[in-house]
């Protein structure tokens, strides 16, 4: 697996595109490792900071999750350094999509990530710029439809996306119209855990569980985690966090998510985040998901948790060690090598799932047809680990062999 990673890792990516800002200091790139099948897919992100080389690992990330959320096309990612806070974060956004609208018409589709909100930012404003959705790329490098097909399947798939769900199942409050959007990748990493125990053996039932951020992905993760049955017992948010060590009750998890603030956690009992950050590793538990920023978790935070009996990690956070390396740093090699790893290309590829999914020719649009088919690519690709692997350790070494077999 070394040997393949490195090749990878060192290949340098068929297209880089720079853009500076005429009106602000933002700054941004797109970023294409290749473009396989034709296309190359990946959501554009926004955070003061961001620079080339997180753009590039995010592309080849992206790469590799689209091995097991389809459909087999490159890896690819926008980045724009700016401060998503600012007032001129619209006109930037604007500005953006539409010097890269060429790409997103011929053979690049892209989403929401980061501080980018796919249904009120990149579809109303990339649709302004004259393209037909921000996956048309997708479309036109890689499926070649008849344009009446084309027509079809972007319809599908604008409909599918910002689908408001019905299925009570599904949502923390129906009257609210979340859409699948807005939950699907939360859900990918809480059916991963989920799959997980189901395949390697054990319950999900009454395990404790820390949630690590508590934007859409971590707060759809922590409901539906409470959902199946696990235990919340600490979520911890960039504004600070909560604790409960006999577990928060699936009510009480509900109840955060619909008063959560924007992307934070909401109420006026939280602990701050200082002390939250001191005490929330030692907790004992055994399941975590790494739902906030990339490169985050320290070596110290994971083996304070190792050590209250850590079984699995779910990560829906892409690449959520601060390891430098682009993907599989020391960091994480010692974690996979101690617990149950399931990688980010795995457990956060539910809005991956989606695209590939509309894509296809006339699928069902029901909330069970969608929501089952991202819990059952998520546990294909953990059975497929497991057929070569039963071990719970080195889970992500394997899954990295797997899917790099697949790219080089």
């Amino acid at each position: 697996m070394r040997h393949l990673l490195s090749k990878y890792e060192e290949k340098s990516p068929e297209i880089v595109f720079h853009w500076n800002d005429p009106e602000t200091e933002a700054e941004g790139w797109v970023v294409i490792n290749s473009l396989r099948g034709g296309a190359a897919g990946g959501g554009t992100r926004m955070r003061k900071g961001l620079n080339m080389n997180e753009v590039l690992s995010l592309a080849k990330t992206m790469e590799v999750k689209i091995t097991v959320s389809g459909p087999a096309i490159g890896g690819a990612k926008s980045g724009i350094n700016f401060d998503p806070k600012d007032p001129r974060k619209k006109g930037v956004l604007e500005r953006w999509y539409k010097v890269v609208s060429p790409l997103l018409k011929s053979y690049y589709g892209t989403g929401g990530d980061l501080n980018v909100d796919e249904i009120h930012e990149v579809i109303p404003i990339t649709e302004e710029s004259g393209v037909w959705h921000p996956q048309e790329g997708v479309f036109t490098g890689h499926f070649q439809p008849t344009e009446a097909d084309k027509i079809n399947r972007i319809g599908q798939l604008r409909q599918g996306v910002i689908k408001v769900i019905e299925n009570p199942k599904f949502s923390p409050d129906v009257t609210r119209k979340y859409t699948v959007a807005d939950m699907i990748t939360g859900y990918g990493v809480a059916e991963a855990i989920h799959h997980y125990y189901d395949i390697y053996g054990g319950d999900i039932k009454g395990k404790r569980a820390v949630v690590q951020g508590f934007g859409n992905v971590g707060a759809a993760a922590a409901y539906y985690l409470a959902q199946m049955g696990a235990k919340i017992v600490g979520i911890i948010d960039i504004v600070g966090g909560l604790i409960k060590e006999d577990g928060f009750s699936f009510e009480e998890v509900q109840a955060m998510y619909l008063a959560k603030a924007g992307n934070t956690l909401g109420g006026d009992d939280l602990i701050p985040f200082e002390e939250m950050n001191e005490r929330i590793w030692n907790l004992e538990t055994e399941i975590f998901a790494p739902c906030a920023a990339s490169r985050l978790i320290t070596q110290d935070q994971i083996d304070r948790m190792i050590d209250t009996g850590l079984e699995v990690i779910s990560c829906g956070a892409n690449v959520p060690f601060a390891d430098k390396e682009i993907f599989f740093g020391p960091i994480m090699e010692h974690t996979d090598a101690k617990v149950s790893l399931i990688p980010d290309f795995i457990s956060n590829c539910g809005m991956a799932r989606v695209f590939a999914y509309f894509m296809e020719r006339k699928v069902q649009m029901t909330d069970d047809a969608i929501f089952n088919d991202t819990s059952m690519t998520i546990r294909n690709a953990i059975q497929q680990t497991y057929d070569q692997n039963p071990d719970r350790k080195n889970i992500s070494n394997t899954a990295f062999e797997i899917a790099l077999k697949q790219l080089l």
